[in-house]
């Protein structure tokens, strides 16, 4: 970034400079005050599903709806982190791609394992929290991610029952289970 802010500094007329970034906050501000800055909203999930769909179609990927809708939503808006794990995927197996290798890739579970870890909270099983959590954690799971994960279940919980339309249709089985 200093060899940078020394062409920012000075930089000659014909020259214009585009930094693009979805982590904004680790530019120093000294770059940051020089930069015009312009906020791009995220994609929607619908959006993504149809672009990896048609990335998928052109470079011959078989993969399922549902772990298209997974990818979205693991990507939060950004095209290129979904095709990036759409790439990751397509190098981790050859033939047809699934959610349960969108969990694998990821290591994050299954929407059928966050229900019964949450019917072990509900239950004040804490026997089997333990031991759940214990499994994740040998398997080298990330532990913030799996909170993460339970949050945006619950969420998605909250929303189907408001309005199950906003619901991808892979996850509407389990949110009725919970």
């Amino acid at each position: 970034f200093n060899a940078l802010l020394k062409t920012l500094e000075e930089p000659p007329e014909y020259v214009i400079f585009i930094l693009a970034t979805t982590e904004y906050y680790k530019i120093p501000l000294t770059v940051v005050s020089r930069c015009q800055r312009f906020q791009f909203n995220k994609l929607t999930e619908s959006e993504i599903v149809s672009r990896l769909k048609y990335i998928s179609g052109e470079e011959k990927i078989n993969i399922s709806d549902e772990a298209l809708c997974e990818i979205s939503r693991i990507a939060d808006g950004a095209m290129r982190d979904a095709i990036n794990l759409l790439d990751q995927l397509t190098s981790y197996k050859n033939g047809s791609i699934d959610i349960d290798d969108v969990y694998n890739v990821c290591e994050i579970v299954s929407s059928k394992e966050l229900v019964s870890f949450l019917s072990f909270i509900k239950n004040n099983d804490s026997k089997s929290i333990i031991e759940f959590i214990e499994n994740i954690n040998n398997k080298g799971y990330n532990l913030n991610k799996f909170i993460e994960e339970i949050i945006y279940f619950l969420k998605d919980c909250l929303v189907f029952n408001f309005n199950s339309d906003n619901i991808t249709s892979s996850k509407i089985d389990y949110i009725k289970e919970v």
